[in-house]
């Protein structure tokens, strides 16, 4: 498609000026061209920009052909300064109008510029948000009525996390773990005590280790974990805990890198909420690409995921720490391939588990 066709084209799916026909198609050329739904949300941004320029402007305008009206009627003379104080009062009372509307469009204008020079600053905003979850405690207790949190903990983060062993370890993201204690509760209620083994904040992942004599081992896990990168269009799906409930999303990898070029992570269309954090990122093999951590505020269904390559990274430190558990395998073969989603999503939830953190 010609580049200028497609910006008139982009415009007018901004503007809501596609028939339905037309705005069902372009959705659809959206998900499946990554570079196509990029230029939508960098030219919905560029759009928003000229708006907030425009009433900029228009502002200036009007403070300027106001100073000119009371240079006019000698109110202030040309240095500025007031001529009488019942001309200002005057004034007032006939402009107090105008003058709280401008300072409204003011604020707003301020509103505006704050937000763009947090936009385009490097990460230390609110550009990015961190998919963990608060949990809901009534009087400092948890909203259960039998839980293996200890008595007068208090549950202050959740997110979700998946196996990478069937002897009990799993991986979450680092910024999960608000507290200093863990639990994890399966698919089907069941809470199991559980320790953080190893956490690396700059990767943003950690390793826990179930120990809880209630669990019971898989035979072995479906999936395998990818350690090669994966390439951009690539359709994924993910699993985890946005609710109480295991939820269920699907979408495609939209670049190689995550927000700011950040090479340990992927970029993904897909659509993710508060608890998603620490949950898998499958391809259609049934391969673990990525670990969700984080969405961009500006941009909707826009989230990033670190690169399931990393997980290998900390299973080593995690070995050379510990000689103890020299035998945790990583799974390398995966058994969901030509299987359809809904077989492939009804093996998989025993392996996904919502992570409670707690003081």
């Amino acid at each position: 498609m010609d580049d200028i066709l497609l910006l008139e084209a982009i415009e007018r799916y901004l503007s809501g000026d596609m028939s339905s026909s037309e705005r069902a198609y372009f959705e659809n050329l959206r998900k499946t061209t990554p570079e196509i739904d990029q230029m939508v949300v960098e030219h919905s941004m560029f759009l928003h920009q000229m708006d907030i320029y425009s009433v900029h402007r228009n502002l200036r305008q009007t403070l300027q052909s106001t100073h000119a009206h009371l240079l006019e009627t000698g109110v202030v003379n040309e240095g500025g300064e007031l001529t009488t104080k019942g001309k200002v009062i005057q004034l007032w009372k006939k402009y107090k109008r105008v003058t709280a509307i401008a300072a409204s469009v003011g604020g707003l204008i301020a509103l505006a510029i704050t937000a763009l020079t947090l936009y385009f600053s490097p990460l230390n905003n609110d550009q990015i948000e961190q998919l963990s979850r608060s949990i809901a405690v009534i009087n400092g207790k948890l909203k259960a009525k039998e839980t293996k949190i200890p008595a007068g903990a208090v549950p202050v983060s959740g997110g979700s996390g998946f196996l990478i062993d069937t002897k009990g370890y799993l991986v979450t993201n680092a910024h999960v773990l608000k507290g200093s204690g863990v639990i994890v509760v399966s698919g089907k209620g069941q809470e199991y005590k559980t320790t953080i083994m190893n956490i690396d904040p700059e990767k943003d992942l950690a390793i826990l280790r179930i120990d809880d004599q209630d669990y019971q081992p898989l035979k072995a896990l479906p999936y395998s974990i990818r350690k090669l990168n994966s390439e951009m269009g690539e359709r994924v799906f993910t699993m985890g805990y946005p609710r109480n409930d295991i939820v269920y999303g699907e979408g495609y990898l939209s670049s190689r890198s995550g927000y700011d070029h950040d090479s340990l992570s992927y970029q993904l269309q897909l659509p993710v909420n508060p608890g998603n954090s620490g949950g898998p990122v499958f391809n259609n093999n049934g391969e673990v690409i990525g670990v969700l951590s984080t969405r961009q505020a500006q941009a909707q269904g826009v989230a990033f995921a670190v690169k399931s390559k990393n997980i290998y990274q900390l299973v080593d430190e995690l070995k050379e720490k510990d000689t103890s558990i020299q035998k945790i395998r990583l799974p390398s073969r995966t058994t969901l391939k030509g299987l359809d989603r809904t077989q492939q999503t009804a093996r998989l939830e025993d392996c996904v588990f919502y992570v409670k953190s707690f003081n």
